[in-house]
C-alpha cells in the first residue's frame, strides 16, 4: 500500500503553504484525491512538488515545470521527459551563467564608480556638513570628535 499525505504533512515537510499547494492543485500540476474536504496526497504528488520547488528554485516558470512534468505520463519510460528536461536545463544554465557575467560587470562598475567618489571627497576641502565614514559601501554619520 503507498503512502498518503495530508496538506499538514506536505507544507510542515517542504515549508511551503497550503495555499501554495492549492495553487499548484489549480494549476494542474498536483492531483490530490479528496476525503470529505480533506485533501490525500500520494507519493506521486510528494514527488512532483519536490520537482516543482526544485524547478522554481532555479528558476523556471510553472509552464516550464508543466511541460516537464507532463512527459513522464508519456509511458516511454520517462526518456521524453529526461530529454526534455536536459534541454531545459542547459538553457537555464546558459541564462543564468549570462545573469552572472551582467551582475559581475555591474558590480565592477558600481565599485569603480564608488572609488572615483570616495577621491572625489577626499579631494574637496572639508566642509561645515556633517563628516561621514564609510562602511563596507554603506555610508553613516561619522562620530563627532568634539562630542
Amino acid at each position: 500500500m503507498s503512502r498518503t499525505y495530508t496538506i499538514r504533512d506536505l507544507t510542515r515537510e517542504f515549508g511551503v503553504t497550503a495555499r501554495t499547494l492549492r495553487f499548484y492543485e489549480i494549476e494542474g500540476l498536483l492531483a490530490p484525491r479528496r476525503q470529505g474536504q480533506a485533501r490525500i496526497y500520494s507519493n506521486r504528488d510528494r514527488a512532483r512538488l519536490s520537482l516543482i520547488l526544485r524547478g522554481r528554485r532555479v528558476g523556471f516558470s510553472l509552464a516550464e515545470i508543466a511541460e516537464i512534468l507532463d512527459l513522464y505520463e508519456r509511458g516511454d519510460g520517462g526518456l521524453a521527459q529526461l530529454q526534455h528536461a536536459q534541454v531545459k536545463f542547459a538553457e537555464r544554465i546558459d541564462a543564468l551563467e549570462r545573469q552572472r557575467i551582467d551582475i559581475d560587470v555591474q558590480i565592477n562598475d558600481l565599485k569603480t564608480s564608488l572609488t572615483m567618489i570616495q577621491n572625489k571627497l577626499e579631494e574637496r576641502e572639508p566642509t561645515r556638513a556633517e563628516p561621514v565614514r564609510m562602511i563596507g559601501y554603506g555610508v553613516l554619520p561619522a562620530e563627532r570628535e568634539d562630542a
